[in-house]
């Protein structure tokens, strides 16, 4: 065995025999067939994320490279992980509610392109779960927030989320790129069921290689019904069109009363086959020695960002007020951030205002500020 991870940079995988190619296509038995499904390397990116976001990994097998399911996916993008997770278990006719203060480019993909496929997103803010709670109907598939809302650092109150979330009997998605791969926080162990989290950024770490990941909690069962007695996940927990009506929500391996890992494989052998946003195998493996330092760099981060923040916050060319970081004591998710995240880490994004005597000179030093940067 390779002491370090390999780089299986190839297109497809060759069977052993027509027997054994067949038992990988109907699934009776796991193993690469072609990249855009699954990948050696790709496999050990998965099996670490999913570890470190605190997912249980129960369909692990002996942790054989090739014959097992992790609890989670890896695929081209941040976006393309948001995607891929929705569109596994919703359709045309559903809607989801979502944190208005989204990421720019999640919010124009829920607003606008899901939009064109049928799916609504109701905004509202995340600050205020209640005002969420009100958007939510029969239609309704999951509650959709992140870790650390840009620009405000809202961070959401996860046991008011889960209440709401249970009550209604959908999932919690939850976006955890600012919480930096499970170091900062660990959303799975706050409640929420799902998350979806670009590798971009501090997973990888180097700016070298763009990924995204979706990590399953393996804690919803997906089998809930409506009132009419029709199941209200039918993407999961109907019997699955391509794979000659198999009832794979029930499956003694990978169904809900098993291993519960039904929704990552169907993100995985559906989804993920369907639209086709996989991950290049060297940006796995790019993204592989990311995480070697991860914690390092976090921890770092993590104190620089407080160190700058409290500076920032007495300076005299700084509005007064606008520093927006939860490490603040004066900031309104500071005490949530404390409940939910790990000791004295509060992310390392914020923003701040450049302060001047008017706003035009203000706006100007802060173009200044940012051109010097």
């Amino acid at each position: 065995r390779a002491r370090a991870v390999p780089l299986f940079q190839t297109t497809s995988f060759e069977f052993k025999s027509a027997e054994h190619g067949g038992a990988l296509f109907e699934l009776s038995q796991l193993g690469p067939i072609y990249t855009r499904l699954m990948n050696p390397t790709t496999h050990v990116l998965e099996y670490k994320v999913a570890k470190l976001e605190g997912a249980p990994c129960l369909a692990h097998g002996d942790y054989d490279n090739a014959t097992t399911l992790p609890n989670a996916l890896a695929v081209a993008s941040g976006q393309s992980a948001q995607m891929h997770c929705l569109m596994t278990f919703m359709q045309a006719g559903d809607n989801f509610i979502a944190s208005a203060e989204l990421y720019g480019g999640t919010y124009t993909q829920f607003k606008y392109s899901f939009a064109q496929l049928g799916i609504e997103a109701r905004f509202f803010n995340a600050a205020d779960p209640e005002a969420g709670k009100k958007l939510i109907d029969e239609n309704t598939k999951c509650i959709y927030i992140e870790t650390i809302s840009n620009p405000s650092a809202t961070v959401p109150d996860f046991e008011q989320y889960v209440k709401i979330a249970g009550e209604a009997a959908i999932p919690i998605v939850c976006d955890n790129t600012f919480g930096q791969g499970g170091w900062t926080c660990k959303p799975l162990a706050c409640g929420a069921n799902l998350v979806v989290e670009s590798a971009t950024k501090w997973i990888g770490g180097h700016g070298t290689s763009i990924g995204g990941i979706i990590v399953d909690g393996s804690t919803f069962d997906w089998r809930v019904k409506k009132a009419d007695g029709s199941f209200k996940f039918p993407l999961v927990a109907g019997p699955q069109v391509s794979y000659h009506g198999g009832d794979f929500a029930n499956h003694p391996i990978f169904g809900v009363d098993a291993t519960n890992t039904v929704f990552i494989l169907l993100a995985r052998v559906k989804t993920l086959r369907d639209m086709g946003g996989c991950i290049s195998p060297f940006n796995s493996f790019q993204l592989i020695q990311g995480l070697e330092t991860l914690s390092l760099r976090c921890k770092a981060h993590n104190e620089n960002a407080n160190a700058l923040a409290a500076w920032l916050n007495e300076h005299p060319m700084v509005k007064k007020g606008s520093v927006l970081s939860p490490s603040l004591a004066s900031h309104p998710s500071h005490e949530l951030a404390k409940k939910y995240f790990r000791p004295n880490c509060f992310g390392s994004v914020f923003t701040f205002e450049v302060d001047g005597p008017t706003d035009d000179e203000a706006r100007a030093r802060g173009k200044k500020f940012i051109t010097n940067l």
